[in-house]
């Protein structure tokens, strides 16, 4: 298998978080070295995997893609851009941003909690396919009661209020008005429509894990780190949930 072999531009740009406009700039202006020597040639082929590249001093080290985790806070959209509202992709640190994230799946605006953001498209697919049947689990505040004959009708398979079958999921009772949601899908607002079905109305909603990727206690809201490699292998498991 030959080397990657990439433009320096398109390199900086991709691994420094600046728009390939940027980057050109900076590679024109002497701010780029390579293997020890200024570079300004834009289109110079580089192979990460023996080119040493400098930027104003500091290594830039390649990776094909980058995982994030984020604790998403309340009031921020799950999207890559709005021309009006704060995105979860705003609140990632300069020194991680990189052309191209998105959102692995969506958490409404008002849901907080556990948020990927990659440029992995097909480990985003891995993810959030329902056909790979990844366990997301919630954290749920609600308007009422539950009652004990709840989770029987949760792990049946709640019908939404339009007729649509969902899978089945896992309700646990952790107060009279508050529970845990396992499920093993993603349909538009699902967890507040599965409730609605019961005569509750969810107050908050939190995801505490994504297959077996839970999200660090040390982890405020609005924080975001890069995910290591054992992180990214643990958020594709199907985990070992009955139903």
């Amino acid at each position: 298998m030959g080397q990657t072999n990439l433009r320096l531009d398109k390199l900086i740009a991709s691994q420094c978080g600046l728009s390939r406009k940027e980057a050109r700039l900076a590679i024109r202006s002497g701010r780029v070295q390579v293997n020890g020597e200024s570079e300004n040639n834009i289109a110079k082929s580089i192979y990460p995997e023996k080119d040493q590249v400098m930027l104003d001093g500091q290594a830039v080290y390649y990776k094909k893609h980058l995982y994030l985790l984020m604790n998403k806070p309340a009031g921020v959209l799950s999207a890559s851009n709005d021309a009006k509202r704060q995105t979860v992709v705003d609140l990632v640190p300069e020194k991680l941003r990189r052309d191209g994230h998105f959102p692995v799946g969506r958490l409404d605006k008002d849901t907080t909690g556990l948020l990927i953001i990659t440029d992995d498209g097909d480990f985003a697919h891995e993810v959030i396919a329902p056909k790979k049947r990844v366990p997301k689990s919630y954290l749920v505040q609600l308007d009422g009661i539950l009652t004990e004959e709840m989770p029987e009708k949760f792990r049946q398979g709640i019908v939404l209020a339009d007729g649509t079958p969902c899978r089945p999921a896992k309700l646990e009772i952790l107060a009279p008005d508050r529970a845990r949601l396992i499920l093993c899908e993603g349909k538009y607002h699902e967890v507040k429509r599965m409730f609605g079905t019961v005569g509750l109305g969810v107050v908050s909603l939190h995801r505490e894990s994504l297959g077996d990727l839970f999200l660090p206690d040390e982890l405020k809201p609005g924080e975001t780190v890069e995910m290591d490699g054992k992180m990214v292998l643990s958020a594709k498991s199907t985990g070992q949930y009955t139903f």
